[in-house]
């Protein structure tokens, strides 16, 4: 799969959730796009991804 444009190869298959556990990221600052689908947060826990899906994670960070 193409997460932010870097290639990435899982052995097991895994859902947005398990892919922002391995990257580190918080579910609660982020938005995950699929295949130019936002995926809702609802979805992250079931939303299954596949070798062949491209993934946008847009990080939100707070400032002033």
């Amino acid at each position: 799969m193409i997460v932010n444009g870097e290639k990435i190869d899982f052995k097991e298959e895994i859902t947005v959730k398990d892919l922002l556990e391995k990257l580190n990221l918080n579910p609660d600052t982020v938005v995950v796009e699929v295949n130019f689908n936002i995926i809702s947060k609802s979805e992250y826990t079931d939303k299954k991804l596949s070798k062949k899906d491209k993934i946008e994670i847009i990080n939100f960070v707070g400032g002033g």
